[in-house]
């Protein structure tokens, strides 16, 4: 088994600066079966999906599992991510650009190619995340808003606004949602 790979002091000094936003005005309250993204934590906390979990690009199926775990996030859609041997990862293309998230550490990213088509950073994973995310070492996440199509259970979901947030927003899941014009300091 691997060393545990705990966050660096500057990481956790970082941390030390986000804590759950207060509630902005217009946040819609959750009926029934609903949820909102302003009773998820911050730090952020990993959830087993129950749902068979699609991605779908270029007419192919470059994920689809029924393993799926999601991120969640206060303001955020939640972020799924679906294990590797669940994953078309011949369609995927390494690409040496990475980013850094104080919450799971170090990110690297991949074009999407199928049918023609390719999706730049359009994936990404954490291929030695800090020890609170080990679970989903290696696992793949998605822009949905760069795939044709992404699904939890039946439900076909719309992608975070803003071109930086990988969120996942279904039909159950109420905001208003970090990356809507007006919520850079969330």
């Amino acid at each position: 088994m691997s060393e545990r790979r705990v966050a660096p002091d500057w990481v956790k000094a970082a941390r030390s600066q986000w804590a759950n936003s207060s509630r902005p005005a217009g946040i819609v309250k959750p009926g029934p079966g609903q949820e909102s993204v302003w009773d998820y934590p911050r730090p952020p906390r990993l959830e087993r999906v129950h749902k068979r979990v699609r991605v779908q690009f270029g007419g192919r199926d470059i994920a689809d599992t029924l393993r799926a775990m999601r991120v969640c996030e206060t303001a955020s859609p939640a972020t799924y991510y679906v294990p590797p041997e669940d994953v078309a990862m011949d369609r995927l293309a390494p690409l040496s650009r990475g980013s850094l998230c104080e919450w799971k550490g170090e990110a690297s990213y991949f074009d999407v190619h199928a049918g023609g088509k390719c999706a730049p950073a359009a994936a990404w994973c954490y291929a030695k995340p800090f020890e609170e995310f080990e679970e989903i070492a290696g696992w793949l996440a998605f822009m949905p808003g760069a795939m044709d199509a992404c699904y939890v259970g039946d439900a076909r979901v719309q992608a975070q606004p803003g071109g930086f947030y990988g969120g996942w927003i279904t039909p159950d899941l109420t905001g208003p949602f970090k990356g809507e014009p007006g919520t850079g300091h969330w």
